[in-house]
């Protein structure tokens, strides 16, 4: 019997990816790097500090990973501020709604850093429907690593068998598995490159979900 919903945030609750693209690549051209689409989807689910040690190694680039982290996240930061056309993912808010009214406890495990997951939490107002969050920002390796689903099975008081997971990247199911956790797929249009065949389940929409069948689920 599932109590326990560990959501991600990036493109599971609200489609930043395009924002993240954006800022990455304006800031792949000031480092004057060119990274392929092909080795950008391997970055889905990575915490920033995790991808840019990973750069630093491949391109051998000079200066302080901090530093690069600091300056990605004021151009994602100044994109965020200035779209108009950043929206939760269809169907996602009926469904956390369903879930917090009928008891059910929703916990975030998202790889953003807490600064960027609380603007996006103020701006649709999440803060209400969640107990915990659980920033990838706070480990020292990320997803596919299970750290952050074990933290966030910790926090909720409840076993792992009793909570399930919805991600849609590879690295996310890998770490929801590698924790020992029913993980659910989420297959969106803008999931590039990402491989769900891991996942207990794919979903397509979230009206496939409500509290009825989550709460169903054997873990």
């Amino acid at each position: 019997m599932i109590t326990t919903v560990i959501f991600d945030m990036d493109g599971v609750i609200v489609d930043t990816e395009p924002i993240h693209y954006a800022a990455f690549q304006e800031h792949f051209r000031q480092l004057m790097i060119s990274v392929p689409d092909e080795l950008y989807a391997t970055f889905t689910g990575n915490s920033t500090r995790n991808i840019y040690e990973k750069l630093k190694e491949k391109f051998e680039l000079e200066g302080e990973v901090a530093d690069m982290v600091e300056m990605k996240r004021a151009l994602f930061n100044n994109a965020f501020d200035v779209s108009e056309d950043l929206f939760l993912l269809e169907g996602v808010e009926d469904l956390i709604k369903d879930l917090k009214s009928n008891g059910m406890q929703l916990v975030l495990a998202s790889s953003s850093a807490r600064v960027t997951i609380g603007r996006i939490f103020k701006r649709f107002n999440l803060n209400q429907y969640f107990s915990h969050i659980v920033s990838g920002a706070d480990f020292p390796r990320s997803k596919p690593d299970p750290a952050i689903f074990l933290k966030a099975v910790e926090l909720s008081g409840d076993p792992a068998e009793n909570c399930i997971v919805i991600e849609d990247s590879t690295n996310g199911i890998l770490g929801a598995k590698r924790a020992g956790i029913y993980t659910i797929g989420y297959k969106s249009e803008h999931s590039k490159l990402q491989d769900l065949s891991m996942a207990d389940q794919v979903i397509a929409h979230f009206n496939e979900l409500n509290f009825d069948i989550i709460h169903r689920i054997n873990g």
